[in-house]
């Protein structure tokens, strides 16, 4: 698998540090983007967290998600959190090292008491003597939160003072693209009490691995199922959810995101209502299988269409907290469909974020090139050397395309909704579940170029 060398490097470890109000967390950045270009540390907010142990617990479920493995849990991930200022909120945000679950939580300007809320997206250093102090903030403590440097960033300083460099797969940038992707297809299924929400979730397996199942809603909880029955949510690795077990006792509520049931397992998101707050988590389709591979994003990269749009939609981005598709259409000219494939694109580089409470993207920018995750993905890549090949034929009226690949033929078939099939052994196995084989890739690329 390929990996880069990401350094984090940070002027001092972030901590929780004995003040004259009480005890203060200071969060140290590293490399971040700002509307006023890149900065090695910038500071993004100093107040006071409103709850300080429902935060200092919900930041610990965001780091227990960064250092985790739910597949292969004997390898230890070692991510550090990503912030982003929107100007009305922080979210902080992380991935497993197995790519399956993705952590958000969102601190709105109800959980926050402070200065200015500033814009921009950095990395958050979460180390083990920080995460100890957060585990001993009870409810009576003043919590004061620092984003940012400190007043040491006015001390001279010959270098930083911590450096770590962590090994990030390709796959994690391309997990965050994904889950943009799927999370815009999700709506609410299910809302539970705080007390149906603790039930519930202490009811799951939380070791070992419990496969692939459903809830459905019952009354005001929810029941489980063996099978995908109208009204049901996906759950795949209940034992996934763990980490929302940090928050129980500050929950208000539970809330449960996802697509339609249909026979095939797929994505979904359980968000914990907190004061002021949300934590939500995200879970692959599968516990083996992390969202890199889902292949969402695939039909945005393939076109040039997409890409000029994406560079005439990204500068209309300011760090907003709701990017409304309607506003950015009526801005840029073009129309939603063709301003959501330009956000699916920009997603491949880190810039854009789904939130499933609000039903709306937001903006945060990533240390990636749009172009990184196109040339890390293989299917893409094989589809680009077909078409340079002349391997695909389309045949008369269009709706029907041979591709020649060595001494196979596949046949790809595009039906009146315009959906693409394909005979290849991919499609026979996913049904498209997992996005667009190379077969399907290719001919999208040559009718482009053709129109």
């Amino acid at each position: 698998m390929t990996q880069s060398a990401h350094a984090y490097a940070y002027l001092r470890p972030s901590a929780v540090l004995d003040g004259a109000v009480g005890p203060s967390l200071d969060l140290a950045t590293s490399g971040g983007a700002t509307p006023l270009g890149a900065q090695a540390h910038p500071r993004f907010f100093t107040g006071f967290l409103a709850d300080p142990a429902p935060a200092a617990a919900a930041l610990l479920a965001v780091a227990d998600v960064a250092a985790a493995r739910y597949h292969q849990p004997r390898l230890r991930a070692s991510l550090d959190p990503v912030v982003t200022a929107n100007g009305d909120r922080l979210r902080f945000e992380s991935f497993s090292g197995c790519c399956g679950v993705y952590a958000r939580l969102d601190v709105l300007r109800a959980g926050l008491d402070g200065d200015d809320i500033g814009h921009g997206t950095t990395n958050v250093d979460v180390n083990d003597p920080l995460r100890e102090a957060l585990s001993r903030i009870g409810p009576a403590d003043p919590l004061h939160l620092a984003v940012g440097p400190d007043a040491l960033e006015v001390t001279s300083f010959d270098g930083p003072l911590v450096e770590k460099k962590v090994p990030l797969p390709e796959r994690w940038l391309r997990g965050f693209a994904e889950t943009q992707v799927v999370a815009a297809g999700f709506d609410l299924r299910a809302e539970l009490t705080a007390a149906e929400a603790v039930r519930f979730l202490r009811s799951l397996p939380r070791g070992g691995r419990g496969g692939v199942g459903w809830v459905v809603p019952a009354g005001r909880t929810l029941r489980p199922t063996l099978r995908p029955v109208p009204g049901a949510v996906c759950l795949p690795g209940p034992e996934r959810l763990v980490a929302l077990h940090r928050v129980l006792r500050h929950a208000l509520a539970l809330r449960v995101y996802g697509p339609v049931a249909g026979p095939a397992p797929t994505a979904s998101a359980w968000e914990v209502v907190l004061p002021g707050m949300r934590l939500t988590l995200t879970l692959s389709p599968d516990a083996s299988r992390g969202f890199s591979g889902e292949g969402g994003v695939l039909g945005a990269l393939a076109t040039e269409a997409a890409e000029r749009d994406a560079e005439l939609v990204a500068v209309l981005l300011a760090w907003e907290p709701r990017i409304e598709v309607a506003e950015l259409a009526e801005q840029s000219g073009l129309s939603a469909e063709r301003v959501r494939a330009a956000l699916t694109r920009l997603g491949t580089a880190g810039q854009i974020g789904y939130d499933t409470a609000e039903a709306a993207y937001f903006h945060r920018q990533l240390p990636y090139d749009a172009g990184r995750a196109e040339t890390a993905n293989p299917r893409l890549r094989a589809a680009r050397e077909l078409v340079a090949a002349g391997a695909v034929r389309l045949e008369e009226g269009g709706a029907t395309a041979v591709v020649t690949v060595d001494d196979h033929v596949q046949r790809v078939r595009t039906d009146a909704a315009g959906r693409l099939g394909c005979t290849c052994l991919w499609w026979a196995k996913y049904r498209g579940g997992r996005g667009p084989c190379k077969h399907a890739l290719a001919v999208a690329m040559v009718r482009e170029a053709g129109a």
